[in-house]
């Protein structure tokens, strides 16, 4: 028997009717905030992330060759697309360009609970416009969107890797190497605390390993906009700028203004995101119930469109949503506390079974249509059983109300409407706007 690829899923209506409403939410706050949605293709040329990620990257992938024997790869994800995009057939639009989209992606690895080969990512980019403010308008849009969506107990964590750039470049680590730059290497360690890692590695670049306890007390800092202060003594005392820090201050200034509070909001200037095209803020959502796939959110400043020639809108700033990450901590939490509904606005809209009881089917077809025209769902049964199987069957299915016409009301320009929530049952005239005004 044939069965889905592992990895992989089906959504049943129901289960679609909770995924809409999503993505519908989700949409609704990026067109708040100005973003407008854009697609790609769905496969890309393999060389557009082995530009990006470099040539491991292609372990991950469901990359192959095409009948011209041309290198290509379902995407792994949708920000280097849409930058290709925007190169391609954006270069004179007006700047800057908000760009949210929503589509699968696909990566070859383990498949486990929040984690599957093919997944579902939202996201938006700022495109042209950088610096504090901006910064603060994609945060300020994520959090909108989490707080929007009705979830819970999550902790957003914000930092920014130019302070840590100027830290290790001030110890005497360089940007350039091969395979990777040292300040590279030192970034991913400090991104995941491998602080064992990080004392071999400056070791290794002849830095006192005792530079380690001044990077761990900045990640020790536990707090909002409060603890830049304490970031600050600490900066000083090791002769770093500040700049980055004064600009990481001035966005969550303009957050406080722009967002809604998130249920912790703390300061980490260790999160790196383990990319080094990050330039500027790095930001990331982590919800604890969901252990060690927890993580449904994250983004920042970054460098990419140089890439494809067009240095002058680096750098540009955005965030990926885990679609399916966030749906499952709102169902968790849901559960916890026993509500029926998970995303707003998830609740199907009303229904209308329109049930022609022994009459030619023909005669209330224009009625059907009548009511769809003004904005009513009606679905015309084609079951044909007796009236009681019928309404026990519109029952189970979750309609909420049938419209029966038998023969009697045929010749007399009547039908009955049965609600079947409340049990009440109407008579009224065999036409739309009659119909209409009782369901």
């Amino acid at each position: 028997m044939v069965q889905r690829p592992r990895g992989t899923r089906d959504f049943t209506p129901e289960v679609m009717s909770r995924r809409l409403a999503f993505e519908n939410l989700l949409e609704s706050k990026a067109l708040s905030h100005g973003f407008k949605r854009v697609q790609t293709p769905i496969f890309e040329t393999l060389d557009l992330f082995t530009a990006k990620s470099g040539p491991g990257v292609v372990k991950q992938l469901y990359a192959f060759q095409d009948k011209s024997d041309r290198a290509l790869t379902l995407r792994p994800e949708l920000t280097a697309p849409v930058m290709r995009m925007v190169s391609e057939e954006m270069r004179s639009s007006p700047k800057p360009l908000r760009l949210s989209y929503f589509g699968q992606c696909f990566r070859y690895e383990e498949s486990k609970k929040g984690r599957y080969r093919e997944f579902f990512q939202y996201g938006a980019e700022l495109i042209g416009a950088n610096g504090p403010f901006a910064e603060a308008e994609v945060v300020a849009l994520a959090i909108n969107m989490l707080d929007g969506c009705g979830l819970q107990d999550y902790e957003v964590r914000i930092g920014h890797v130019g302070v840590l750039r100027d830290i290790l470049t001030g110890l005497g680590l360089s940007q350039e190497g091969e395979p990777e730059a040292p300040v590279a290497s030192a970034m991913r360690l400090l991104d995941k605390g491998d602080w064992d890692g990080l004392s071999e590695l400056f070791a290794k670049n002849g830095i006192d390993s005792s530079a380690t306890q001044d990077l761990r007390s900045l990640s020790e800092l536990d707090g909002g906009i409060e603890t830049l202060d304490s970031a600050r003594e600490i900066l000083t005392s090791m002769g770093v700028p500040l700049e980055s820090l004064d600009e990481l201050r001035q966005l969550l200034s303009a957050l406080e203004s722009l967002a809604p509070t998130p249920p912790s909001l703390k300061v980490n200037l260790c999160v790196a995101r383990g990319l080094d095209y990050y330039t500027g803020m790095v930001f990331e959502v982590n919800v604890a119930e969901l252990g060690g796939e927890g993580q449904v959110l994250g983004g920042g400043s970054y460098r990419l469109l140089h890439l494809f020639g067009l240095e002058d809108l680096d750098p540009s700033c955005g965030f990926g949503l885990g679609f399916d990450r966030v749906l499952l901590a709102l169902e968790a939490q849901a559960e916890r506390a026993g509500r029926s509904e998970v995303v707003p606005g998830e609740t199907p809209a009303t229904t209308t079974l329109m049930l022609p009881f022994r009459i030619d089917t023909n005669a209330v077809l224009a009625i059907v249509k009548e009511l769809r025209n003004a904005g009513n769902n009606v679905e015309l049964d084609l079951r044909g059983k007796n009236i009681g199987k019928s309404l026990d069957w519109a029952s189970k299915n979750g309609f909420s109300n049938v419209v029966i016409v038998g023969p009697q009301d045929l010749e007399n320009g009547q039908c009955s409407v049965k609600n079947l929530v409340s049990g009440e049952q109407s008579v009224v005239a065999l036409d739309s706007s009659s119909i209409s005004s009782v369901l």
